[in-house]
């Protein structure tokens, strides 16, 4: 989720996803479709399941971090964390299209937030005061009843309720409380360094109620543990709605088939072209800014970006590789196409490989030290090419999408735009 509004971008588009051996079959062929859809529910319920797996192996690291706060078992937190994130972040091929997925994901993985709204930052970098959110340093965890606004919040008991209260208060999507990212910060507190080396470097001690550095100890480990438990939770609901039965894969597969194809390829549409390409990437690096990094706490951003791209392909070729090393695979989007027009598909899938080879660039360059945010600092040319080459293939296989769409005849669709790629001279207004 974004602070920043995305424009729609009307393509006449239309994808379908799909194994490589898997023979063409009719595009009219109604029980070909529901086979597909099938494929793409199994693959959701896998990559959430994993999710929740993940989840539930990262709260167990935070309860040993809690009871025993040492730099190994926050060592241990922090590698769970973004162990947990590689299977999510394949699962955000689903938003966009499915209701039931976007009205949910801002639970779990809204960004960016205003770090201060939860606990103690560094003001002459942060800053002391918003003018668009009043609740910008309100600090929780460290005030059990903050005045904001003029009104005193009861923030006495780090519990559900008091994070539940806070996350997106007053309509301010910044005010992030809860899921994925409030528990990275927690976990590494800020990224000082800006577009230089280095994360976040809270210390263990943070939550060590017998030697409690930065006060609020036995707060901060509440808040940690609630968040956590919340996390799964919600990744818990979302799993059981793709399972057999559950409300979205019902709705996909008893629903009208072309509508649903056109579900599953809005969400390929919307998230290689205007969330990932556009508000994840490429703004931040008109802007050179750091504040604009996906995991900005982690310095994780690379397999953020990475794995979004994947979990696009693997809609589109029907194949889910799980953390357990198993295999989803069925029926594809890209046998369908190739029933209809092969050198549409063909493209499509030449289009896919070339994204997964310049996120393959970028990964592999953080992993050997030069991070996501050091790749977007003003005059780094190496580093900027690397996210910029990205940021095209992701473009130019949004084009082979609406190729796609063309040649399947379909009604366009809506995917979302960015100012970053429609408008860039809107960004700096």
């Amino acid at each position: 989720m974004r602070t920043k509004s995305l424009a729609k971008m009307a393509v006449a588009a239309f994808a379908i996803a799909g194994g490589l051996s898997a023979a063409p079959v009719q595009a009219d062929d109604m029980s070909a479709k529901k086979d597909i859809i099938n494929t793409y529910s199994d693959i959701a319920a896998a990559a959430y399941g994993d999710s929740l797996a993940g989840a539930k192996k990262l709260r167990s690291a935070i309860a040993a971090l809690v009871a025993t706060p040492t730099d190994a078992t926050l060592g241990a937190a922090r590698s769970a964390w973004i162990e947990a994130r590689e299977p999510y972040q394949q699962t955000e091929a689903y938003r966009f299209g499915n209701a039931i997925v976007d009205d949910w994901e801002g639970k779990v993985n809204a960004w960016p937030l205003d770090e201060g709204l939860i606990d103690y930052v560094q003001t002459d970098i942060y800053g002391a005061e918003s003018d668009g959110n009043p609740y910008y340093t309100a600090n929780v965890i460290a005030n059990p009843k903050p005045t904001i606004a003029g009104k005193v919040l009861d923030a006495t008991s780090i519990d559900r309720k008091l994070i539940q209260s806070l996350h997106e208060i007053d309509e301010i999507e910044s005010n992030v409380a809860t899921g994925y990212h409030a528990i990275e910060f927690l976990l590494w507190g800020q990224d000082l360094n800006g577009t230089g080396p280095g994360a976040g470097i809270r210390p263990a001690s943070d939550f060590d109620t017998n030697n409690c550095t930065n006060g609020n100890c036995a707060r901060r480990a509440a808040y940690l543990t609630t968040a956590t438990d919340m996390l799964v939770d919600e990744l818990a609901w979302m799993t059981a709605q793709w399972a057999d039965g559950g409300a979205a894969r019902t709705g996909l597969v008893d629903g009208d088939a072309d509508k649903s194809i056109a579900t599953i390829l809005t969400g390929m549409g919307s998230l290689s072209y205007g969330e990932l390409a556009g508000e994840r990437m490429k703004l931040g690096l008109m802007l050179h800014d750091p504040e604009e990094e996906h995991d900005c706490f982690s310095d994780n951003t690379h397999r953020s970006h990475y794995n979004d791209a994947l979990g696009i392909r693997n809609v589109y070729l029907g194949e889910y590789k799980r953390t357990d090393g198993s295999v989803v695979k069925g029926a594809s989007l890209s046998a369908f196409v190739t029933g209809k027009d092969s050198s549409a598909d063909k493209e499509l899938r030449a289009a896919l490989d070339a994204t997964m080879n310049k996120m393959t660039s970028l990964s592999d360059t953080a992993e050997k030290g030069e991070r996501y945010d050091q790749m977007l600092a003003e005059g780094n040319t190496r580093g900027n090419e690397i996210v910029q080459a990205a940021v095209d293939a992701l473009t130019v296989q949004t084009r082979s999408i609406e190729r796609v769409v063309a040649a399947l005849g379909l009604s366009a669709l809506e995917f979302e735009g960015s100012d970053s790629l429609d408008n860039p001279g809107a960004v700096f207004q």
